[in-house]
């Protein structure tokens, strides 16, 4: 009986120094091997080409306005990543009717401007209308530790210039003021190649893709998100997704809906909803 009692003991004791050698050192190790970091869930909403002002596009809007409403979610906000008029900016019926559905949003709404809201054929007027009447070219606003960044793209992508705006450098900006906490960006036309008539076509200028890129590569950005094919589309830019939004506006027989995205630890889904006709 002893003689087993000693090999019992021997053995435990050699298990509990065998486990004070291999358990971390210092106050609190033990702890440590167990917590996790506290999870980062944000949600927030994403509607794209509404093209206000045209055929029932308002109806539609104030249908998904209404859905957006009554989710049973904790909402951050709301973003249009552009085409939000239908190049009729210019006239007051349309712009105050149309943002007059889209101020009924519960959540703050984050609004950019499309191709279809700034015109290049007519970039004086409609440039002053939007900024003045619509919201900034460029702005950011932070929730739960995420930086998103709203950006006007289109004069990078389609090569040419607005007097005291240069989108690349503004973004590099707002990239820089982040500090390093994670980065969301939102902007109208994606810097991928358009497929469409069974042919590829170039998205941006080379010069300003390029540019795009680098920036993109060079900071912590999470995502971009984007809209104006009016089609669901994924892309890839190394590990960053790049996410095209299908539309609300009724084009080419599209069912209208918008995105709800959910961001957690570095990952970011959604879920599609559909406006039943």
């Amino acid at each position: 009986m002893v003689s087993r009692f000693m090999r019992f003991f021997r053995w435990a004791l050699v298990a509990a120094l065998l486990t004070q050698a291999c358990a971390p050192h210092g106050s609190g190790a033990a702890a440590l091997s167990t917590e996790r970091s506290p999870e980062t869930t944000l949600y927030f909403v994403q509607i794209t080409d509404t093209h206000l002002g045209d055929r029932d596009h308002v109806a539609r809007t104030r249908k998904l306005v209404d859905q957006i409403n009554a989710l049973p979610y904790d909402i951050a906000c709301v973003v249009h990543t552009g085409d939000i008029f239908a190049d009729n900016l210019t006239h007051a019926t349309a712009r105050e009717e149309g943002l007059g559905v889209l101020k009924r949003i519960n959540a703050p709404l984050h609004l950019l401007p499309g191709n279809h809201d700034i015109l290049e054929a007519s970039l004086e007027d409609t440039l002053r209308i939007y900024t003045r009447e619509v919201g900034p070219l460029i702005h950011q606003a932070e929730y739960r530790g995420v930086v998103l960044i709203f950006a006007y793209t289109e004069p990078a992508a389609m090569g040419f210039s607005v007097p005291g705006y240069e989108p690349l450098k503004a973004m590099e900006a707002a990239f820089a003021q982040a500090a390093g906490k994670p980065i969301i960006l939102f902007h109208h036309r994606p810097a991928v190649d358009d497929y469409y008539e069974f042919a590829l076509h170039p998205g941006w200028d080379p010069k300003g893709r390029s540019a795009l890129e680098s920036l993109l590569r060079a900071h912590r950005v999470q995502a971009v998100i984007t809209g104006h094919f009016h089609r669901d589309e994924l892309h890839w830019l190394d590990g960053i997704p790049i996410f095209a939004a299908p539309p609300v506006a009724a084009y080419w027989g599209r069912q209208a809906s918008f995105r709800l995205y959910e961001y957690r630890d570095g990952r970011l889904g959604y879920r599609a909803v559909y406006l039943q006709e």
